[in-house]
């Protein structure tokens, strides 16, 4: 099948970012909670893959190979996810759509994604899911959120810019595709990237630390999280928005408008100034 080049790329998404600024206040909030609920199965299984493994390498790895098929799933869906809406300052730039506009739908979509996420993490705690491997992977749940929220502020700002970088790469090389097969392949590869190496996304950590708050609270699984020596005085909302959920967004924001700004002025002012592609 042939593909969009660059400029083209970038031209699609143009148009992509002024429907998704026009779109109505409930479609978009309905749509974030899609994206939101697929990441957080995404995450989900991810972390069922991974949770017996004791090599942090192959921890990654399988975590890395099996996390991506959210954002497969989302991007073949067409749902809402804050981190890639983060690419609407191209249209913004082009003047063709307000910087009020993006505002709103980062507002709604990201308000969106996080009851998305917290409604799986929740279901996946209080019914069960997590219970697999006789507590095993709720242990292992408690464990990844208490690293997360323990990062230090400035590292989860900057693990979130290089997230970000690696999730917009990916909607962009997604969308260089024009079947279904390329645009799995074309999302999935950077993501896998973003993952093995450890970076920060916020709206899969909508899932990973509440999941792990839940899972700390849960009588079920209470004590053997503590037996386990996890930290779980940072397993708490406060700790979650303030160290891990802030920094990270905002990186993902400067990570997603490097991107965006590189496309935009590398390839998009070709298509405005008629210069060859």
């Amino acid at each position: 099948m042939p593909m969009y080049n660059p400029t083209q790329m970038c031209d699609n998404y143009m148009e992509a970012g002024v429907g998704k600024a026009k779109a109505p206040i409930w479609r978009l909030f309905v749509m974030g909670i899609a994206a939101g609920m697929i990441i957080a199965l995404g995450a989900t299984a991810s972390s069922t893959a991974a949770h017996s493994l004791t090599d942090v390498g192959m921890v990654r790895l399988v975590t890395a190979l099996v996390f991506p098929i959210g954002l497969c799933i989302v991007v073949i869906l067409g749902t809402e996810l804050f981190t890639g809406n983060v690419l609407m300052i191209n249209p913004a730039l082009e003047k063709k759509i307000s910087w009020i506009s993006i505002a709103r739908n980062w507002a709604i979509v990201y308000f969106g994604n996080f009851v998305g996420s917290i409604l799986v993490a929740s279901l996946m705690v209080y019914f069960g899911q997590v219970g697999i491997g006789d507590g095993a992977l709720a242990v292992y749940t408690a464990k990844v959120a208490a690293a997360k929220s323990s990062l230090p502020w400035a590292n989860a700002f900057v693990l979130g810019i290089f997230c970000n970088l690696l999730v917009c790469i990916a909607i962009y090389v997604g969308g260089s595709a024009q079947d279904t097969a390329g645009k799995c392949i074309g999302s999935f590869l950077p993501i896998i990237a973003f993952v093995v190496a450890g970076f920060e996304h916020s709206v899969a950590n909508m899932y990973y630390i509440p999941s792990g708050i839940f899972a700390s609270m849960n009588p079920a699984y209470a004590q053997m999280i503590v037996d386990a020596g996890i930290n779980t005085a940072v397993l708490n909302f406060p700790t979650f928005f303030l160290a891990n959920l802030i920094p990270v967004t905002l990186g993902n924001i400067v990570g997603g408008a490097a991107v965006g700004l590189y496309m935009y002025y590398v390839h998009g002012t070709r298509a405005k100034k008629k210069l060859p592609k």
